[in-house]
């Protein structure tokens, strides 16, 4: 009768580790995924100030129109595709409004519009944002696949779905090296 109890408490106990295991996975999952949301949500906020500071550039430099279809192009892919896709065209846009910014820098007049100065600082607090929530993702992707990674985790996380994540990564160029030259 004794050993039937042991069993028992040796069954019982295997069972909750398991439950544990499972509900620490699945909210490690959760959280990536919440994440990967911020990401969105930031480049749809982008998405939607990049029409504003293209028209009130367009005022200005009506000249520049191969540059404006460009940053049209681009802005079209912040809201479609996989995370990684979203992420390259928001590197590609960057490199592009750049290039609208350097555009800026021959309007003194545009410089010193209101509304220029302060799209160009929400683009600037966007691109910050977006910055941030690519780390707080790429955190929790590192926190869930060692989860998934690690002894005992690992026996129940590949059988029931829990498939390792992505990081997202710089591109473009902010994966070259910076040159500096006086």
């Amino acid at each position: 009768m004794v050993a039937l109890w042991i069993v028992l408490a040796i069954v019982v106990l295997l069972a909750l580790a398991l439950i544990v295991m499972y509900n620490g996975l699945v909210r490690r999952r959760n959280r990536v995924q919440e994440a990967l949301s911020d990401i969105d949500v930031q480049l749809k906020r982008r998405y939607e100030l990049v029409p504003n500071l293209v028209e009130t550039v367009k005022g200005y430099a009506s000249h520049e129109r191969e540059l404006f279809e460009k940053v049209t192009a681009e802005r079209a892919g912040l809201v479609t595709g996989s995370a990684a896709d979203k992420v390259n065209a928001s590197n590609q846009l960057t490199e592009t409004l750049k290039s609208l910014f350097a555009v800026a820098e021959n309007y003194p007049d545009l410089k010193a519009n209101q509304n220029f100065l302060a799209l160009q600082a929400e683009l600037t607090d966007t691109q910050d944002k977006i910055m941030a929530a690519q780390r707080f993702y790429n955190a929790n992707v590192r926190d869930y696949n060692i989860a998934t990674q690690v002894f005992p985790t690992n026996l129940i996380a590949r059988p029931l779905g829990f498939e390792p994540f992505e990081f997202i990564e710089a591109g473009g160029a902010e994966a070259q090296p910076v040159q500096v030259k006086f």
